[in-house]
């Protein structure tokens, strides 16, 4: 299975209407600088001790500002027993980029 999706791709996919849980990876500080609208802020360093706030059974798209930190974050949520999950490859900074340039890079 691929647990990888294109900034075009998630863009599509929220065009068509799919239901996704966009889970922000990133500090406060960062996601008060550029986010992506409706996206939940759970900082990395809070995952473990947040799962609660997520469904095991939603598809879950994991975002940081360049991909890494979500890696580790769709990893992990992989190893807790979440199978639909998926890390947005170039983050936020991909999505200033090539989907929203009034999403401010930083």
């Amino acid at each position: 299975m691929n647990y990888t999706i294109t900034v075009r791709e998630l863009k599509e996919r929220m065009d068509n209407g799919d239901r996704i849980f966009l889970l922000d990876v990133r500090e406060p500080h960062e996601f008060a600088l550029a986010k992506i609208e409706g996206a939940t802020l759970i900082p990395l360093g809070t995952l473990p001790n947040s799962l609660n706030q997520l469904d095991p059974n939603e598809e879950i798209v994991a975002l940081c500002h360049k991909g890494m930190r979500s890696a580790d974050a769709t990893g992990f949520l992989l190893q807790q027993g979440f199978a639909n999950v998926k890390n947005l490859i170039g983050g936020i900074d991909a999505w200033s980029v090539e989907i929203d340039h009034s999403v401010p890079r930083y």
